[in-house]
Formats: structure tokens, C-alpha cells, sequence
């Protein structure tokens, strides 16, 4: 019997020649944009590096609101919701999902936040609450997702709290409203 014959994989030599025009559009088409600092060379997701960027004071203040029935807002005002005090339950979730946001939040570091407040205002006119959430720290990047993380997540204890007397309550408008700090400096919202 006779061995079958085997056939050596043809190599090319490497051509001095550039690529073409449309071989240099297909491959920046398929590449991520430069400006993605969270996005490798190969388009996956990744964490910046910070550690040789200097510490510096940082802070961001985010807003957002629920809007709501009257009775809901009434119930609020009232304290007479059954599961308790809604803005003071409200008050802490924001807070505690500021020093968590880096667990909910993939790409986000961990951070030593230095202050975190959260304030809610029953607003008769939207009928609803408005949220209005700062964040401060010293480190090498911002507390602007903390600043967010706390404004929403106030907002959906409010609708957890008070979805008994309405399940039918948006949350919305949830923005950076300002940011100071850091290489790209002081940011507000228009």
C-alpha cells in the first residue's frame, strides 16, 4: 500500500506593496475607536488602569425623580405608606449604592468616598419626588457613576416603597447635573 503523499502549506512571502485604500477602511472599520478608554485593541471591555494618575478632590452631583398619583405622593407625605418612612428608607439606599456602585457597575473602581448625600423633595407640581445626590472622594478617578448609582437607586427604593398604593410610577430624568476634578476638569450639565 502506498503512503499518501503529503503537501507542504504554501508560505508567501510578506509583500512590500501597502494596503490598499479599502483594505485600510474594512480594518479601521472593525477597530474600536481610539477615545474608548474602557475598550482594548481588540474591541473587548476593560478596566483603566489609574495607579500613575495622582490623587486629586473629586465631586458629582446627579438629579433624577419619580413621578407618581397623587394618593401616592399623599401616602408620603403622610408617612402613612405600610412599609414605613420612604424617604428616610429612600435616603439610605442612595447612600449605600454610592459605596457600592463598583459592585454593580463592572468597570467601575472601587472608591474611598469621603461624603455622599442625598436629598429628596416631595414636589406637588410633577406630583412626585425629585432626588438630588453629591459625591466627593480624593483618588485617581471620579465619583460620577456613584453620583448616578445614588440618585436611581433612591428613586427605585421610593417605588419599592410605595409601590403598594401605586405600581404605576416612572422614574426618569436621572443626569449628571456637575463634576469637578480629575485631568478633564470641571463639567456642568446645560
Amino acid at each position: 500500500m502506498k503512503a499518501p503523499s503529503v503537501k507542504a502549506p504554501s508560505v508567501k512571502a510578506p509583500s512590500a506593496k501597502a494596503p490598499s485604500a479599502k483594505a485600510r477602511a474594512a480594518r479601521s472599520a472593525k477597530a474600536p475607536a481610539r477615545s474608548l478608554s474602557h475598550v482594548n485593541r481588540a474591541g473587548e471591555a476593560r478596566m483603566v488602569d489609574v495607579g500613575t494618575k495622582p490623587p486629586t478632590a473629586r465631586f458629582a452631583r446627579a438629579e433624577g425623580r419619580i413621578r407618581m398619583s397623587a394618593a401616592a405622593l399623599r401616602a408620603i407625605r403622610s408617612n402613612s405608606v405600610q412599609k414605613g418612612d420612604v424617604l428616610g428608607v429612600a435616603r439610605l439606599a442612595g447612600i449605600q449604592a454610592a459605596k457600592r456602585t463598583a459592585e454593580l457597575i463592572p468597570l467601575c473602581h472601587p472608591l474611598p468616598l469621603t461624603d455622599v448625600q442625598v436629598v429628596l423633595t416631595i414636589d406637588s407640581k410633577l406630583p412626585g419626588i425629585r432626588v438630588e445626590t453629591s459625591v466627593r472622594t480624593v483618588a485617581q478617578t471620579g465619583v460620577e457613576m456613584e453620583a448616578l448609582t445614588a440618585a436611581s437607586v433612591a428613586l427605585l427604593a421610593v417605588y419599592d416603597m410605595a409601590k403598594s398604593v401605586d405600581k404605576g410610577m416612572v422614574i426618569g430624568r436621572v443626569r449628571l447635573l456637575e463634576k469637578t476634578g480629575g485631568k478633564s476638569g470641571a463639567w456642568h450639565a446645560r
